[in-house]
């Protein structure tokens, strides 16, 4: 994943060295840097209608985005199609006739693809992963929005399954991004994520790391936490972490994609949130990214 040098106030853009070789391809994963909102801090490109923002500031982002991945020149600019994110493996194609219907109202979903060329397709994430796929072959792409519940779900998976559907994608031309998002060394999540991830993935042990709570003063004076319970000593509770990222590469491997053409570089939002909205490292109160795909018309 690459990006032009780290600047506080400039509009950053991160884009994957993988899709980057595709000439026909527009594509980004926006930061929070170089934008108009002032409530997340600074000079924030918050992409997201949320409910600390102004809409007039929302929408002046949004036009300095898709200036920046080169899809706006002032008078015409390609249209933006997004969805009202829920969680889900919902996946809307998209093509010339649905346009004027999902951008006038907000489909819900997580997913679109598209063989269209001139339309930019996005997602929102601040935290959840986003997954860019492109067909180097049919000149087709897809976006999608995943969480842990939509990973769960095998978006990712589905987003493969709905190319190969509509346009007959071959997995092997697949090439394949995963934007910023919470990874490993950040996602603590309860148990009951663990439980549900291991009622449907086999390698669901390998997703999910465990860490034990010290005590130093437990460790010094141990007969101060003595308990009736065997073996005597009350335990502190461990945490659990999700690799996140691995699971959708595993989803991804799956469905039939080349290890080689998957990008999974992009950063952990909540280790760099001075580039990046976190809505864990934010408590949140924080903003939305984008990550955008689209096709360059001939």
């Amino acid at each position: 994943m690459v990006t032009n040098r780290f600047a506080k106030n400039k509009l950053q853009l991160l884009h994957s060295e993988k899709l980057g070789e595709l000439g026909w391809l527009e594509h980004a994963f926006s930061t929070r840097l170089g934008g108009v909102s002032r409530v997340y801090g600074g000079n924030a490109l918050n992409l997201g209608f949320t409910k600390q923002d102004s809409r007039a500031a929302v929408e002046r982002n949004r036009e300095l985005f898709l200036k920046e991945l080169g899809v706006a020149n002032g008078r015409k600019s390609w249209p933006l199609v997004s969805l009202r994110q829920i969680h889900s493996d919902l996946i809307h194609r998209v093509d010339g006739t649905r346009v004027e219907e999902m951008t006038k109202q907000t489909l819900a979903g997580d997913g679109m693809v598209t063989d269209t060329p001139g339309l930019a397709l996005a997602v929102q994430a601040a935290d959840c992963l986003s997954i860019i796929l492109a067909d180097r072959k049919r000149r087709a792409v897809g976006v999608f929005h995943a969480g842990w519940r939509g990973t769960v779900k095998r978006i990712g998976e589905k987003g493969v399954g709905e190319m190969r559907k509509h346009f007959k994608s071959d997995p092997r031309n697949l090439v394949a991004a995963i934007g910023p998002g919470v990874h490993g060394c950040c996602y603590e999540v309860g148990e009951e994520v663990r439980t549900r991830f291991e009622t449907q993935f086999a390698y669901a042990g390998a997703l999910f790391r465990e860490v034990k709570e010290s005590d130093p003063v437990r460790e010094k004076y141990p007969l101060l936490f003595l308990t009736a319970r065997a073996p005597g000593h009350g335990e502190l509770p461990g945490k659990l972490f999700l690799d996140l990222v691995e699971a959708n590469r595993r989803q991804l491997l799956d469905a039939g994609l080349r290890l080689k053409n998957i990008d999974t570089t992009a950063p952990c939002t909540a280790c760099h949130p001075e580039l990046l909205f976190s809505f864990r490292a934010e408590k949140g109160v924080t903003g939305r990214m984008m990550a955008a795909v689209g096709i360059r018309p001939e």
